[in-house]
This record gives C-alpha cells, sequence and structure tokens, in this order.
C-alpha cells in the first residue's frame, strides 16, 4: 500500500511554487542591481534562498511524517467497533463488481477498509490516498455510505 504519490497536495504545490518563484525573482534582482548594491542584495537573496529550501525541506518533512502515521480507529459503532461482518452488510457489491473486473483494479480488502472508512465518516480524497485506490472508486463508497 503505497501513499506517497509525485503529485504533490494543494497546499505543497503552492509552497514550492512561493519557493521557486522567490528564487526566480532573486535572480531577477541580482541581475538587474548595480556593482556596488550587489554584496547586499546578495545577503538578502541568500536569506531568502536559505528560507526557500527551509519551506521545501518542510513539505517533504510533512509528506514523509504523513506516509509514516498510522490510520486512526473509526469510532465505535452502536453494536461495537464497526470491524466485524455487520459493518459490511451494506457493502454496495453490485456498484463495486465492474471495478474489481478492470486492469489496475484494487483488491476486495482494500474496498472493504474503504468501506469501514467511509462509513466512519473519513472524506474520499483521504480514503483515496490512505489506502491507495483511485478517487472515483473511494468516492463511490462514501456516497454509498451516506445513502
Amino acid at each position: 500500500m503505497s501513499t506517497s504519490r509525485f503529485r504533490p497536495r494543494p497546499g505543497e504545490a503552492l509552497a514550492l511554487i512561493s519557493a521557486l518563484g522567490l528564487l526566480l525573482t532573486e535572480e531577477i534582482a541580482l541581475t538587474l542591481a548595480e556593482e556596488d548594491q550587489r554584496p547586499v542584495i546578495g545577503a538578502f537573496l541568500v536569506a531568502a534562498s536559505a528560507t526557500g529550501l527551509l519551506v521545501a525541506a518542510a513539505v517533504l518533512l510533512h509528506r514523509w511524517l504523513d506516509t509514516r502515521r498510522p490510520l486512526p480507529l473509526p469510532p465505535p459503532g452502536p453494536n461495537g467497533r464497526d470491524y466485524s461482518a455487520r459493518a459490511l452488510e451494506d457493502f454496495p457489491m453490485d456498484a463495486v463488481r465492474p471495478l474489481l473486473l478492470t486492469e489496475h483494479a484494487p483488491q476486495l480488502g482494500q474496498l472493504y477498509s474503504a468501506w469501514i472508512l467511509a462509513r466512519a465518516g473519513r472524506p474520499a480524497p483521504w480514503i483515496a490516498r490512505r489506502l491507495g485506490i483511485p478517487l472515483a472508486v473511494a468516492q463511490l463508497l462514501v456516497e454509498a455510505a451516506r445513502d
């Protein structure tokens, strides 16, 4: 179960684009500066570059910590924990069956886990990211759990 993906999440993308924009602005400012102002501007640019590197490191550290965080247990149901066979009573097998026949289909155990997490109120993007299943499948299960 791989939870790390190459594509950054929206918050991470914004932080990384901001850091790259800062580096580009630094290069333009240093190019346009006069010769006697370059040491002062260079010192500011070194500090700004270090800040950009720290932002990138923080984004990568957050991603690494997110992959190491264990899945939380869902809240207890009215008849004990929702890990029993009763938790799968309303599982939408007819809607999921065509998805199981595709080439890179998720495993049935992943779908059962996604169903239990959807019944516990987890959003579809969170389920898809944590279990490594397509977002469309997670969305289908979340919508079925709401009904």
